[in-house]
């Protein structure tokens, strides 16, 4: 990445954060992915249970494999060995200590704007687990809401239908169609404008380009 848009990332995090502030949301700023690895395993209390939801950019920075080698009690749906006990898995999630996601989208005055189809992430941002620590890379952050949608509906989810294999208009075409096909994966819409409760969601952002 060139040198200047390193520092452009940066400028706009620094100032993202303080808009995080005004909204009960504690941010931070990583330069790198391994930076933002490091920052999170930092947050996270030694001994705690983790659980996460979908997200490319946890894979990408390496995330999930430092947790699998650490000694925290993990909760990953994806060693169950059934649709029942990934089920379990599910609920237990609303319970753990940590819960790491995402975000489609974070509006520059510091809105986190997401789309989801199972409504697992955005339910527990919202409530359950006790802290929250989402990830997101500086090609994320948009304008205002309005362009964040645009963002997730004509970019990410387009991407995330086709990786996910689904049967919905934009893996044809590349864009949002509204659809109500039974393979929508934009099926509920949340703006977290404010976290009500202290310390609770944590933003890292990284000066790098990850996720959809």
């Amino acid at each position: 990445m060139l040198k200047s848009k390193k520092e452009y990332y940066r400028i706009k995090g620094n100032e993202l954060i303080k808009n995080f502030k005004k909204r009960n949301i504690e941010g931070y700023y990583c330069s790198t992915g391994e930076e933002a690895v490091k920052k999170a395993l930092e947050l996270i209390k030694e001994g705690s249970t983790v659980s996460w939801g979908g997200s490319m950019t946890l894979e990408q920075i390496g995330l999930l494999e430092k947790l699998k080698e650490s000694n925290l009690k993990l909760l990953d749906r994806s060693t169950a060995e059934n649709a029942d006990e990934r089920a379990e898995i599910y609920y237990k999630t609303f319970n753990c200590d940590y819960f790491l996601m995402s975000s489609n989208a974070i509006t520059q005055d510091g809105k986190l704007v997401n789309i989801d189809g199972n409504g697992n992430r955005i339910a527990a941002l919202i409530y359950g687990p006790k802290n929250v620590i989402v990830i997101a890379g500086m090609n994320k952050v948009t304008k205002d809401e309005e362009s964040a949608m645009k963002r997730i509906r004509n970019c990410a989810s387009p991407i995330n239908a086709i990786r996910l294999e689904q049967n919905t208009p934009c893996t044809q075409t590349g864009h949002c169609h509204e659809c109500l096909t039974e393979d929508c994966i934009c099926c509920q819409m949340l703006v977290t404008r404010k976290s009500r409760h202290d310390g609770r969601i944590k933003v890292i952002l990284v000066g790098e380009e990850l996720g959809f």
